[in-house]
């Protein structure tokens, strides 16, 4: 494909980019539904999901030195189809995460687990890039509430004009407060242990 921006980037993949990612937000909804039935809740706060825009593509094709292409897009690239699942408790991101890859839906191509080791800035989420319908990459990204309060937060700041000599203290008060998010995580998982500890026990 020429690198014409009035065509497609995706070529004639789009209808069955989104017909994947449907398929992949069905499965999400099912995840859901086995684990309310165990919990007595919905472990999932929101979830989002988007076919990436053909200028976002574009620009990510010219950062990392790939022709505007279909084959570019689709195969060197792997986050066309994106999902974030937002849950309330971080436990809750590892069992989803565990359905994923014993579903034997999906080739799980990488996963990076920024929660048990956080970025430098602070940041927090489990990735995960798979390949489903043997065809299409998705990257998926799982957290709590607070760590997508914080990235939210942390991506505006980041786009805002440069202070001078308050750049270090910016970094260091956003990874600050990142940690005192992550604290609350665990304090907020063992209040609910308990909880469904004490409930199980009244049964």
């Amino acid at each position: 494909m020429e690198n014409n921006a009035t065509v497609s980037i995706y070529g004639e993949h789009k209808p069955a980019l989104e017909k994947t990612m449907n398929q992949i937000l069905t499965h999400i909804t099912e995840i859901r539904k086995k684990m309310e039935a165990e919990l007595g809740m919905d472990p999932v706060e929101h979830c989002l999901s988007r076919i990436k825009g053909e200028e976002s593509m574009r620009e990510k094709c010219r950062r990392k030195n790939l022709p505007e292409t279909t084959e570019s897009a689709l195969g060197k690239i792997y986050d066309a189809i994106g999902l974030r699942i937002v849950c309330a408790f971080v436990d809750d991101v590892y069992t989803i995460r565990d359905f994923i890859v014993n579903s034997g839906r999906y080739e799980i191509i990488t996963e990076k687990d920024y929660i048990r080791r956080a970025k430098p800035n602070g940041y927090r989420s489990y990735h995960m890039i798979l390949k489903a319908d043997g065809q299409y990459y998705a990257e998926i990204q799982l957290r709590t509430i607070s760590m997508d309060t914080w990235a939210a937060l942390e991506h505006h700041l980041k786009y805002k004009k440069k202070v001078s000599g308050r750049q270090e203290l910016i970094v260091d008060e956003l990874k600050r407060c990142a940690d005192e998010l992550a604290s609350t995580d665990l304090s907020m998982q063992t209040l609910r242990d308990m909880i469904l500890e004490y409930n199980g026990a009244d049964d």
